[in-house]
């Protein structure tokens, strides 16, 4: 495929993964006092209960102008499949253009995971309360790009260095993860100059990428011994294949197999478009983990 029909495709994509209108959440619930600090509950379309757990963590480059919003079609989609299910909104790069730069800042250090840090501990309360039909002993991450790097990394926080505000002192309890074109090695991504310098941006600056990533890269927090599948589309020109395969390879070497998903003809979007044949394949990988 010539660079020009890849960028046509990959436009077309994006546009039908964001033509789906936002679904709004059966319950709604705050887990701190900042407006992004919130969880919308969707309940499994079948009225069934002792439904699996699905949380999203939704991507967008750790960006402001990303929101849980655009992921409502397909959390909607996982209801209806079965699974309850709780999207994570989060703190994100500021809006404004950063000082030289060219767009807005990706992350905020450390908001950014002191936020899924505590949505997730919140979680099993909340979803008690919230989402009676959940079974919290059956819980699955999930997220795409940027959100893939936080799924992963909150699977990873027991393995956290010693110190680190968020690591945990066991393993989360948690079926598995399953990571869609995740971010999920710092290196490769900053290598690629993946969505515009956005790692050490997140990082705070290239000086700290060394340091700050040695609490947040999932390439380095390896083995976590949580079930990990990871779905990557072969034509993502957001995320490209070699990120998530850097990924892949940094689990076998330090001993731990990651199930990869290569899906040919996909790119960056239809993990996440419920009209996408690519989103039913997510839909199946989550339920081989959760069931």
């Amino acid at each position: 495929m010539s660079d020009s029909a890849a960028r046509d495709r990959e436009a077309a994509e994006t546009g039908s993964a964001f033509a789906h209108p936002a679904v709004a959440p059966d319950r709604s619930a705050a887990y701190g006092s900042h407006p992004d600090q919130v969880i919308d509950f969707f309940a499994p379309r079948d009225g069934r209960d002792g439904a699996p757990l699905v949380v999203v963590l939704h991507g967008g480059a750790w960006r402001a102008s990303y929101d849980r919003q655009h992921v409502s079609p397909f959390a909607d989609f996982l209801a209806r499949r079965g699974f309850a299910v709780a999207s994570v909104e989060y703190r994100r790069g500021s809006g404004i253009p950063q000082q030289g730069g060219e767009g807005p800042v990706a992350g905020r250090w450390p908001e950014t995971f002191d936020d899924v840090a505590a949505a997730m501990d919140a979680l099993p309360e909340l979803a008690a309360r919230e989402l009676p039909q959940a079974d919290v002993r059956k819980t699955v991450v999930t997220g795409h790009s940027a959100g893939g790097q936080l799924a992963l990394w909150a699977a990873a926080r027991h393995v956290l260095p010693v110190g680190s505000p968020w690591r945990l002192p066991t393993p989360p309890p948690l079926r598995g993860v399953v990571a869609l074109a995740p971010i999920g090695d710092f290196a490769s991504a900053a290598a690629l100059d993946v969505c515009s310098r956005a790692v050490h941006q997140l990082l705070g600056g290239e000086e700290h990428a060394e340091a700050r990533g040695a609490h947040v890269d999932p390439a380095v927090l390896l083995p976590t011994g949580i079930a990990t599948a990871v779905v990557q589309g072969v034509d993502d020109l957001t995320v490209p294949q070699e990120v998530t395969e850097a990924f892949v390879d940094a689990a076998a070497k330090a001993g731990e197999m990651v199930g990869l998903t290569l899906l040919d003809g996909v790119g960056h979007f239809p993990l996440i478009d419920p009209s996408a044949d690519a989103c039913a394949v997510v839909a199946e990988e989550i339920a081989q983990l959760a069931w």
